[in-house]
């Protein structure tokens, strides 16, 4: 799956990427940020991350800044499952920070979860990382009120973080999802699985 942005192209990794995401994520200020990603970050962990085996259900992508030559890759986002829910999660590397891309990227990412019929979105950001509640809160996700703690491979502790959701009303409303699972009682991820396969 590929989606183009204003600015951004964002598309599957892919082995031959491995240089460009270890540049972007060999940074300790955006691995300690992020709860699966290792510190120090090595070229043998950029070469796993991308050779993980992805769900359809549940889409994850490089950002690319689409320029006048090649794209040049700029972070992650993508939607994984944490703890039985959908999980919106993005990285951008640090000369690209402060300037909208985890926004256009992550509300993109949000509006193919909405074309896919998913259920609602969570996400959360560490308690010392207040720019990315920032981002959330400009796509749409709301705090839940609770910070709970997850361990992070990076700072190698648990760490307190804030979670947020998107409302059902919000999901609701944008794609009528409410309305379908209601009627005929079915899981929209499961669905979407079998499309796929």
């Amino acid at each position: 799956m590929f989606a183009r942005t204003e600015r951004l192209l964002l598309r599957p990794g892919w082995i031959e990427d491995a240089s460009e995401v270890h540049t972007g994520m060999d940074d300790e200020a955006i691995a300690k940020n992020l709860a699966r990603v290792p510190w120090p970050y090595g070229m043998d962990d950029a070469r796993a991350f991308l050779s993980l085996p992805r769900d359809a259900a549940e889409p994850s992508f490089l950002i690319s800044l689409r320029t006048g030559g090649a794209p040049r890759v700029i972070g992650g986002v993508g939607i994984s499952e944490l703890d039985g829910d959908l999980n919106l999660g993005y990285w951008i590397a640090r000369p690209y920070w402060g300037l909208g891309f985890a926004t256009e990227a992550a509300g993109a990412v949000l509006r193919i979860a909405r074309a896919m019929a998913l259920p609602p979105l969570v996400a959360s950001h560490m308690v010392d990382n207040p720019a990315s509640g920032r981002v959330l809160r400009k796509i749409g996700f709301r705090p839940t009120g609770r910070i709970v703690k997850r361990f992070s491979l990076a700072r190698g502790e648990e760490v307190a973080m804030v979670e947020y959701a998107e409302s059902d009303e919000d999901v609701c409303i944008q794609d009528n999802r409410c309305a379908f699972a209601a009627q005929d009682g079915t899981d929209p991820r499961r669905a979407i699985r079998l499309m796929a396969a």
